[in-house]
């Protein structure tokens, strides 16, 4: 950044996601799931710096020069639904077009045979036939969320990446494409994955195997879905807090904000708003055996009341 700043935007993220399975990332606006999203496909800005590695079906994705992202990885090996769908549609041209090109780019589908190719696409996506012929101007944002989403799932990657693909869209239509998402994985003898970055906490216990919860560019806990949102539920008190936000249970808000990614502290991020921080969290905790914590809750009857447990230090040999 200007000044020679800079903003750890992710940082530490590490994780794997197998053939058939969907991994939903959670987390609160500005917390860096569409920046890691956009890492993995090399859509990152300019001054952006990356480490690490990060490799889909054999391929290296950090290092990977522009023509290899271009021609092998995107829309091939890993599909995108993206966060902003409007902006991400051509804007003269019609969705049909848009579709019809993206069958001949990415699949065999004979000549005469494309247009019927991409209504399906559509209706893949539920999107309506009837507005085919329209720019994306003149679409709502659901509309515009279909067709990104139509556009997305014609390549069969073996990775799609689903940012907040339920935008905009009423709660039958989220059902539908969550559904749709699922099915994606599902119905495949070559094998796909799903990473899902979402808000809709509804839609991630639909259809998740596993969630990882992201704060501050750090993912803080990976953990089973069914474990996650039923019982015992998640580790992490910042996990919790998210559920307990949600209005069909306690719909209480975490207080307090998120700290500014270029104004991280040293210690747990988490602590200014944790109710069982205490002297230990001044340090960073590391992430082991899929949880960044040093007062993880193990039982209901610790969460929230009461001091924070003692935690036991491992023997190390």
């Amino acid at each position: 950044m200007r000044g020679g700043r800079h903003v750890a935007a992710v940082s530490s993220a590490s994780f794997d996601l197998a053939a058939g399975e969907c991994l939903a990332l959670i987390g609160e606006s500005g917390c860096g799931k569409s920046v890691l999203a956009s890492a993995l496909l090399g859509l990152l800005p300019g001054n952006a710096q990356t480490s690490g590695a990060a490799t889909v079906d054999g391929i290296e994705l950090l290092g990977a020069d522009e023509r290899t992202l271009a021609r092998t990885v995107r829309g091939r090996r890993i599909g995108l639904v993206p966060q902003s769908p409007a902006a991400h549609l051509t804007p003269v041209r019609t969705v049909r077009s848009q579709l019809e090109e993206t069958v001949r780019a990415l699949t065999a589908t004979p000549r005469r045979s494309i247009r019927e190719a991409a209504v399906a696409a559509a209706e893949r996506a539920a999107f309506p036939a009837g507005h085919l012929d329209r720019h994306p101007h003149e679409l709502s944002g659901g509309l515009a969320q279909r067709a990104a989403t139509a556009l997305a799932l014609i390549g069969d990657a073996p990775l799609l990446l689903a940012d907040e693909p339920t935008t905009g869209l009423d709660r039958d239509l989220v059902d539908r494409t969550a559904d749709e998402l699922r099915r994606h994985i599902d119905d495949s003898t070559t094998g796909r994955a799903l990473l899902m970055i979402t808000h809709d906490l509804a839609a991630a216990q639909r259809i998740a195997d596993r969630v990882a919860v992201m704060y501050a560019g750090r993912i803080v806990e990976i953990t089973d879905a069914t474990a996650f949102f039923g019982d015992p539920g998640p580790r992490h008190p910042y996990a919790r807090g998210l559920l307990a936000a949600l209005p069909e249970r306690d719909f209480t808000p975490i207080p307090g904000m998120p700290p500014e990614l270029g104004d991280l502290p040293d210690g747990c991020a988490f602590a200014a708003r944790c109710d069982r921080a205490a002297a230990r969290c001044a340090t960073r905790p590391d992430f082991t055996a899929g949880l960044a914590c040093h007062h993880p809750v193990t039982s209901p009857e610790q969460e929230p009341d009461g001091p924070p447990p003692v935690r036991q230090e491992p023997h190390r040999v």
